[in-house]
């Protein structure tokens, strides 16, 4: 049994393709919300870009930390 939140991300990593697709998903959208975050002057449409990838983010991980739950209560 995975003892940390770390590898049980891992072990899901390898054996579950909702979660895989979920964190590349999400740190894509990481990748491209730090790339605007290293800009010294954002747009008006950059900032709602910002925002937008924020969010999506934040739903990206509740799902991914909902897959983490589901496992744990099927796997006590």
């Amino acid at each position: 049994m995975e003892n940390t939140q770390e590898e049980l991300k891992s072990h899901l990593m390898q054996t579950d393709e909702q979660f895989r697709q979920l964190a590349e998903k999400h740190q894509r959208y990481h990748e491209q919300l730090e790339a605007l975050e290293a800009k010294s002057h954002l747009t008006p449409a950059e900032e709602v870009e910002e925002h937008r990838l924020k969010k999506v983010k934040l739903q990206l991980k509740d799902q991914m930390n909902h897959l983490i739950s589901r496992y744990r209560t099927q796997h006590v």
